[in-house]
C-alpha cells in the first residue's frame, strides 16, 4: 500500500511548535503557538511537502521534562485543525503510541480524521518509551511491544472495508460493532511503523505498510535496511500481504539552505542548494523513499524563508 509518487524522494517534515523537546526545538518555538502552525502547514501544502507530522505523548513525569519539555499537541487534534487549513499535504502520527489507548478509540480517531481530511492520514504508529504514562493509564509497559503488535492487526481490520469489523485476539476481542464514518482510502490508510530497535525493524517488515525510524545516523542506514529488507522478503513468503514493498523513510541532519551566519550546530547540513541536494540524494542512493526535513532558524520568518528555498532550489534536483 505505497502512497508517494513512484521514482523520486519525497520530502516531509515533523511540524515544530507541536513538540518542544529541547533535544531540537528551537528558542523561538516557546512563545509561538497555533498561527504559527497554521502559517507553517499551509507553506508546507503550497510547497510540495509530502506530509506533515506530529508526534504523539500524553503526558511528560518530571524526571524527563528537562530534555523533553512538557509542550506536546495531541496528534488527533493538531492534524484535525491542519486538515481544514489544506488541501493536498498528507497528514502523519509519527508516531501514535497505539498501544495506550485500545483500538477502537484509535479506529474511531483516525478514520474520523482521514474522512474529514479526504483521505489524507498516514497513521505511524510506535511502542512508546515513557513508563509514567502507562503505568498512570493503566497499560503493562513490559508488554507494550506485543500490545502493540496486536493493536496494529486490530487497527487494519478496524479501518479496512468493512463496516462491521471483526477481530479475535488475546487482549482484543470485538465484532458486531459499527465504526463510522469509515476512512476515505482504500482498502484502508496506510499504517508506517515507527522505531529502529530491533523488535521495531521486525514489527515494520512483518505488519507495516512503511517504516519510520527514530533519528539514525546516516552511517547505520544500510544495515538496517539490509536487515528490513530481508525480514520483508521473509515475511512475503508468509503473508501475500506483505508482498509490496515498504515505504522508507529516513530522518535527515539539521538543515540551513545557504550560509546561515550564525551558529547552526556542527551536524548542521549547510550550503549552496546544489551542495546540499547532492548530500541528501545519498538516501536516494539507499532505496529510501522519503526524508523527514527539518531546518534551523531563529523564528517562523526564517523558517518559512527555510522551506521556500528547500522547495524551491533543492528538492527539484534530489532526483538527478
Amino acid at each position: 500500500m505505497r502512497v508517494l509518487p513512484p521514482g523520486r524522494l519525497s520530502y516531509g517534515m515533523q511540524l515544530p511548535v507541536q513538540s518542544q523537546s529541547s533535544l531540537y526545538a528551537e528558542p523561538w518555538e516557546a512563545a509561538a503557538g497555533p498561527a504559527d502552525l497554521l502559517a507553517l502547514a499551509r507553506a508546507a501544502d503550497r510547497l510540495g511537502f509530502a506530509y506533515l507530522a506530529v508526534c504523539d505523548h500524553v503526558a511528560i513525569p518530571r524526571r524527563l521534562a528537562g530534555a523533553m519539555g512538557t509542550v506536546w499537541y495531541d496528534p488527533v487534534a493538531t492534524l484535525g485543525a491542519l486538515a481544514a487549513a489544506t488541501e493536498r499535504v498528507r497528514l502523519l502520527s509519527h508516531v501514535a503510541v497505539a498501544a495506550l489507548r485500545h483500538p477502537l478509540l484509535n479506529a474511531k480517531q483516525y478514520a474520523t480524521l482521514d474522512h474529514l481530511s479526504g483521505g489524507r492520514l498516514i497513521l505511524g504508529v510506535g511502542a512508546g518509551h515513557v513508563r509514567e504514562e502507562f503505568d498512570a493509564l493503566g497499560v503493562d509497559f513490559a508488554a507494550r511491544g506485543p500490545l502493540l503488535d496486536e493493536s496494529i492487526d486490530a487497527l487494519k481490520a478496524l479501518l479496512g472495508p468493512e463496516e462491521f469489523p471483526a477481530f479475535h485476539g488475546e487482549r482484543f476481542t470485538f465484532s458486531g460493532l459499527a465504526v463510522a464514518p469509515r476512512p476515505v482510502q482504500t482498502p484502508r490508510p496506510p499504517l508506517w511503523v515507527g522505531g529502529s530497535s530491533p523488535a521495531a525493524v521486525r514489527r515494520a517488515a512483518y505488519r507495516g505498510d512503511g517504516w519510520l525510524p527514530q533519528g539514525d545516523p546516516r552511517e547505520l542506514l544500510p544495515g538496517r535496511l539490509a536487515r528490513l529488507r530481508a525480514l520483508r522478503e521473509e515475511a512475503a513468503r508468509q503473508d501475500p500481504g506483505c508482498a509490496e514493498p515498504l515505504e522508507i523513510g529516513a530522518i535527515t541532519e539539521p538543515l540551513y539552505v545557504g550560509e546561515p551566519g550564525w551558529e547552526v550546530g556542527r551536524r548542521t547540513l549547510t550550503g549552496a542548494p546544489d551542495r546540499l541536494a547532492a548530500s541528501l540524494r545519498a538516501y536516494a542512493d539507499m532505496r529510501v523513499d522519503q526524508i523527514q526535513v527539518r531546518f534551523r532558524s531563529r523564528g517562523r520568518a526564517e523558517l518559512l524563508d527555510q522551506m521556500a528555498a528547500f522547495a524551491a532550489d533543492v528538492a527539484p534536483h534530489l532526483g538527478d
